[in-house]
């Protein structure tokens, strides 16, 4: 047993005799795990009523025989040319009513009846196959979910989806506040999805009712994972036991993943960051992953061994930084580290993504022979890491309907992002390498000396009172400006901002102040100055401490960072749009109030993180992404898994640009 390696490989787009020369080649690199039939539904199910597993049959028995394990896709990720000619109803239409025609890849309508049925029996037809075949061992439904689809078939669905959350016109009525502008349904057939038939200048996102365009967004995301349960339902007729799983895009806003989460056996996903420098971003989304199964390991299901296709630039992967971005997901929580794709395909739209093996089919390139020298050290390490989960003292609420709420409410400021509020946040944890959960705002918060939540924007059921327990209790909460406007409905509170957050924290809000992001209002903590942009709240505490004041406008020297006592614990409010150094010194000061802070926290770049096994095996990773080398000294001993050496605590280190140190403590 050991972390799996491989990817999708796609054998089918090449005569047998390169089959040979491709399994020669995983056996140099180390590759044991293949993806395949992701996009074989136009082979697998050539015409209405006919099927035929001839090629499929073949690729998956020449990797049994070669001894991989075989990851088995459904193979509906796109549609065939013959359903889409004979039904073009499970051809999507857009936001502007627009019927798309045949060719791209997302685009089938998640409610037309000829696609949920046919889908569901294709995947009941794979299952039924090779449910039996003892290489396969999990399941891969659909491929990248996402997309939205405006059409009658949805405008419909979407009416049942209505009916069944609100269950009378009249509750929908009040949620969607249709008082306004005269908007009030007297019949379920009066309501129609967003479009710009009705709301051009404002796009998909912004309509005059956002509590409709959220539940729109929310129906989506819940059709489309209608069409995932279908497909898992009809493989577990045959199949009872292998695991099911689709491939997530981690920091992905159009679906809610947590919705998703419990019907998944183990949660995958798709690393593309947009550029070599997002290290933090890529953690945040590995822990988000880990978080979606309560800690449980997850697979990194793909990502590119050099570079991208499906940009304006597509940046190479510098010498060092695929091993490196390969640990980090081991580092988090990954059982699996898995490529796109194995062989470059020669022609259509990824001709030019990166491959394991490229056109010319060369061992000697530098691209495969860092892969080979991955595949080896994951050998090397072999169970080490199996099952091991991340012991977190800290918790980060990530909330899809408070990001979906604040990006489609006009105001105040169109400017703020949920996700780099979120981010810069996060930021500050991973730059102290702190341990933290990437939680659900519904997730049990008993266990956590700090919860931060930025931009909670929308608060739901009995969160505020579990958040008051955790500072209660003796913990931290942290939260920022934005957070606590809106309910479930996306209506504001009939009560001062923060809403129902506004006893732990101790503040009111009367007025906001936003602007360009070219106007800077610095702000004091602790004797230094930092800048604060986009978003000003002029805070008035009610009870609590300043911790941080205005510089600038007639609300200079008003608070902007506060801290209140709640119970044994505080409650923390920030409530202008810091820099990252500002950020980092309130999360600092947090950390600080529970000895949080990892072992390296003053060394840049320097990630650290921590996993136990089962038997109460520590694991300690250390990843260097600085452009320089770091020295440090060893804070225990114990084995390194990657050389098979020896570290004694006291021991100096030193880890080079892109340098990775896997540590089984003593």
């Amino acid at each position: 047993m050991k972390v799996l390696f491989g990817g999708d490989y796609n054998p089918e787009q090449w005569p047998e005799t390169v089959w040979d020369e491709d399994y020669k080649l995983f056996d140099l690199a180390g590759i044991d795990t293949v993806t395949v039939g992701v996009f074989a539904w136009a082979s697998t199910q050539p015409g209405p009523d006919v099927y035929d597993f001839a090629v499929l049959d073949r690729v998956v028995e020449r990797a049994a025989a070669e001894g991989r394990a075989v990851c088995l896709a459904t193979g509906t990720g796109a549609l065939p040319p013959w359903l889409a000619r004979a039904h073009p109803e499970v051809n999507r239409t857009d936001f502007e009513g627009r019927r798309h025609r045949y060719g791209q890849r997302h685009n089938a309508c998640p409610s037309s009846p000829v696609f949920r049925r046919l889908s569901a029996e294709l995947a009941r037809r794979v299952g039924q196959r090779y449910a039996a075949h003892p290489s396969v061992v999990a399941w891969h439904v659909g491929n990248e979910y996402g997309g939205a689809c405006y059409c009658d078939l949805c405008a419909e669905a979407f009416r049942d989806w209505l009916r069944a959350r609100y269950g009378s016109l009249d509750a929908l009525n009040e949620a969607w506040y249709t008082t306004f502008w005269s908007h009030t349904f007297t019949d379920w057939a009066q309501i129609e999805p967003p479009s710009a038939l009705t709301e051009h200048w404002r796009g998909p996102d912004h309509t005059a009712f956002p509590t409709m365009t959220l539940d729109y967004l929310r129906f989506t995301s819940d059709a489309l994972l209608a069409n995932f349960i279908d497909e898992k339902a009809a493989i577990r007729e045959s199949s009872p036991d292998i695991p099911v799983t689709t491939n997530f895009m981690g920091l992905y806003r159009p679906i809610d993943y947590h919705r998703w989460a419990p019907h998944l056996d183990f949660a995958s996903w798709d690393n593309y960051p947009p550029d070599d420098r997002s290290h933090a971003r890529m953690a945040l989304a590995h822990d988000l992953m880990r978080g979606l199964k309560d800690g449980a390991p997850f697979w990194l299901m793909e990502q590119t061994p050099s570079f991208t296709a499906c940009r304006d630039v597509n940046p190479l992967k510098r010498p060092g930084i695929m091993r490196l971005w390969s640990w980090q997901a081991v580092a988090h929580g990954a059982d699996a580290v898995l490529f796109f794709q194995l062989r470059a395909s020669r022609g259509a739209c990824e001709k030019y993504h990166g491959a394991v093996i490229g056109h010319a089919g060369r061992s000697d390139t530098r691209v495969f022979t860092e892969v080979a020298a991955l595949g080896a050290e994951l050998s090397r390490l072999g169970d080490a890491t199996l099952g091991a989960r991340t012991p977190a003292g800290v918790a980060l609420l990530f909330d899809w309907d408070s990001w979906w709420a604040l990006e489609i409410t006009d105001g105040p400021s169109r400017l703020v992002r949920y996700l780099d509020v979120v981010l810069a946040y996060y930021r500050a944890l991973w730059d102290a390498g702190v341990d933290v959960d990437v939680l659900p705002v519904a997730a049990d918060l008993s266990s956590y000396d700090v919860v931060v939540a930025p931009a909670l924007y929308m608060v739901k059921g009995d969160l505020a009172a579990r958040l008051e327990q955790v500072a209660d209790r003796g913990g931290s909460v942290l939260t920022t400006f934005l957070s606590g406007r809106a309910d479930e409905n996306n209506n504001a509170f009939g009560t001062d901002v923060p809403g129902p957050l506004g006893p732990l924290l101790g503040v009111r809000v009367d007025e906001w102040d936003a602007r360009g992001a070219d106007v800077v209002n610095p702000v004091t903590l602790g004797g230094a100055t930092v800048a604060s942009r986009l978003l000003f709240e002029l805070v008035v505490p009610q009870g609590a401490e300043v911790v941080g004041t205005y510089g600038a406008d007639f609300y200079a020297g008003t608070p902007a960072v506060t801290r209140n006592a709640f119970g044994a614990g505080h409650g923390w409010y920030v409530g202008a749009g810091l820099d990252q150094a500002g950020v980092s010194w309130v999360v600092e000061r947090v950390l600080d109030g529970h000895d949080l802070r990892g072992p390296y926290p003053h060394v840049p770049d320097l990630e650290t993180t921590t996993r136990v096994a089962a038997d109460g095996t520590r694991l300690r990773f250390l990843l260097n992404h600085g452009a320089d080398a770091v020295d440090i000294v060893a804070r225990a001993g114990g084995a390194d898994l990657l050389t098979g050496g020896r570290v004694e605590a006291g021991d100096p280190i030193g880890l080079p640009p892109g340098g990775v140190l896997v540590l089984r403590e003593d």
